[in-house]
């Protein structure tokens, strides 16, 4: 007897086949596209997402079509691991990135963030020097701060400081307002008499547009910034799949107690 579970968790678990191949695709092609570390970074963790989910739906498929209990229950063993594993993750991030946010200047257009500001977890993540030199790398070769220093000595002390700039552009192209630097254009500025010392960032302050302030603490805060507002959608968007994972679930069951009951009245015509 055709049973509707089986043909759901069919039919989702054949969609999800298809997903997977673009996937692996894209992985393999990032791996050979790739021309930095970053980039490089992520074509392995593609690739095995896109398998993990080719066997998980090839494990669904097959196991509600040719009603294969066995698959159903690795399946299913997989899929409330997988629940399990979301769940935990979105409640982490959640408490991750309840703390910080960027300060707010007078007459600034931009914000400044503070390191302390953010969770202990996050804060270790980026104070590693192996990790640092990785990301800082990263960022280098992003080009954040490539619109700065195309402008040059064009763009006015006032215009500038009504500029809208993004966490990142604000604690890596520029010194911390506590420096009191003098202004020369976006990416160049002077130490005075009046300037700071008391902020260790002034001191890693170069004009170098090859360094500038990306070893600064307000370089690693912005970059937090950055992941905590990534990680709330990230965050968002699990619940949303939580939802469909336990739906899923919930006919992966049904499709199994069908098997049960087709097995029984084979077994007992």
């Amino acid at each position: 007897m055709v049973r509707v579970s089986n043909n759901l968790v069919g039919i989702l678990n054949f969609v999800t086949l298809l997903l997977s191949i673009p996937i692996i695709g894209g992985g393999i092609w990032l791996s050979r596209q790739a021309n930095t570390e970053c980039e490089r970074f992520l074509d392995k963790p593609v690739i095995a997402l896109g398998v993990f989910i080719l066997l998980v739906s090839l494990a669904g498929l097959v196991g509600s079509c040719c009603r294969i209990t066995w698959l159903l229950w690795v399946y299913l063993l997989v899929m409330f691991l997988l629940i399990v594993l979301l769940f935990c993750f979105t409640i982490f991030a959640f408490v991750v990135t309840n703390k910080g946010a960027g300060e707010s200047l007078s007459d600034k257009g931009y914000k400044e963030y503070r390191l302390g500001d953010y969770s202990n977890w996050l804060q270790k993540r980026v104070n590693s020097d192996k990790n640092w030199n990785k990301i800082r790398s990263c960022l280098q070769d992003s080009k954040i701060c490539q619109r700065l220093l195309d402008d040059g000595s064009s763009t006015r002390v006032e215009d500038f400081y009504r500029e809208r700039l993004s966490a990142l552009q604000s604690g890596c192209c520029k010194p911390s307002n506590d420096c009191n630097f003098q202004y020369v254009s976006p990416t160049n500025w002077t130490r005075t008499s009046q300037s700071s010392s008391t902020n260790s960032d002034c001191a890693k302050w170069s004009n170098d547009p090859n360094a500038l302030c990306y070893s600064c603490q307000s370089c690693k805060a912005g970059l937090l910034d950055n992941i905590k507002r990534d990680w709330k959608r990230v965050a968002v968007i699990n619940i949303i799949f939580l939802v469909f994972l336990i739906i899923v679930y919930s006919v992966g069951c049904c499709a199994i107690r069908n098997n049960r009951e087709d097995n029984g009245w084979k077994r007992y015509p």
